[in-house]
């Protein structure tokens, strides 16, 4: 069974980042994750849980009970998609806010036709 620490240092692991980053992105001491990832890990309060799942992208649910449910994915996956589109040019960035305002639109207008 996966505790805690087990679903946070996979996660530090699959995203490439090291303590350090993890910590300074967490706004938490590298010593208090040291305390959550080692052999008598414990479990942080709630507000650094939830610092730690948005540092990581993950839910709280999945780091604190190991849910790992398509809501967790579609989390890491929207994330992932706004950070790519924080990433872009403006304009370029506007063509796709644009484009996808549109495709929703025309969704929504299928839906109502059928």
């Amino acid at each position: 069974m996966e505790s805690f620490a087990d679903r946070l240092k996979e996660e530090i692991e699959y995203q490439g980042l090291t303590r350090k980053e993890l910590a300074y992105k967490a706004d938490i001491k590298v010593r208090a994750l040291d305390m959550y990832l080692g052999t008598q890990a414990s479990m942080p309060p709630a507000d650094v849980a939830v610092r730690l799942a948005k540092a990581l992208n993950v839910t709280v649910e999945y780091l604190v009970m190991g849910e790992n449910t398509e809501k967790n994915e579609n989390f890491r996956e929207n994330s992932s998609l706004e950070k790519q589109l924080k990433s872009l040019s403006p304009s370029v960035r506007q063509v796709f806010e644009r484009a996808i305002r549109l495709f929703s639109e025309d969704e929504a207008r299928k839906e109502l036709n059928q």
